[in-house]
């Protein structure tokens, strides 16, 4: 795993409360309802699942929006866990707040009456400050790979953090960074519980007949 660059020495708890109040109140942005509100005077959250992420957005907006939406979710998610972890040196189970709250924002944000998004595009936005490419490479391999065989996509979220969580530990990743993860994955269990009401649906990708 990657080291933190100053050797993971005692960081002032202030830091560590700064950070992760600054991880909450970014990743609380809803940038995806404030985008098609903006550009179409549209509520996102009447398309699709009625969910204010990235995917709804695109179906609101198009793809300009959407991938607006998506790279604004993940870089909004990034910015505390980065500047807590590679500038302040924040490490061990600090790390846990840094991690997670970001995430929790997203799914709980004051500026939604605490209702918010999924939280997939932040845990790639956090993930990617915490690990640089190992847990996004992970978890959306995982993703990639499953969501064929599982129509129901929450099933494939859990699958995909479960393969995640495995190659973590299989690697001796730091303790903290497993258990953050773990919680970041009950968020994600969370905010699509609705759809875990479903059972797990398996099936073989379909062909096309020429």
């Amino acid at each position: 795993m990657t080291q933190v660059p100053n050797g993971g020495s005692a960081v002032s708890p202030a830091i560590v409360v700064l950070c992760a109040v600054l991880g909450y109140t970014l990743g609380s942005l809803p940038f995806s309802v404030w985008l098609v509100r903006w550009r179409l005077r549209r509520d996102v959250r009447a398309s699709g699942d009625g969910n204010p992420g990235a995917v709804n957005a695109w179906k609101a907006g198009g793809w300009r929006i959407g991938i607006g939406t998506l790279f604004l979710d993940v870089a909004k998610a990034a910015v505390a866990p980065a500047l807590g972890r590679w500038l302040w040196g924040i490490s061990g189970w600090s790390l846990l707040p840094v991690a997670v709250l970001p995430v929790l924002g997203h799914a709980t944000s004051p500026w939604l009456r605490f209702r918010g998004g999924k939280g997939i595009a932040c845990t790639f936005g956090v993930w990617s400050a915490l690990t640089l490419w190992l847990v996004p490479t992970t978890f959306g391999l995982a993703l990639t790979v499953l969501l064929p065989f599982q129509s129901v996509a929450a099933w494939t979220v859990l699958a995909a953090s479960t393969v995640t969580v495995a190659v973590l530990v299989a690697l001796h990743a730091e303790p903290a960074l497993i258990v953050a993860f773990l919680l970041n994955a009950g968020l994600l269990a969370w905010t699509h519980r609705r759809d875990l009401h479903s059972p797990p649906r398996f099936a073989w990708p379909s062909r096309r007949r020429p």
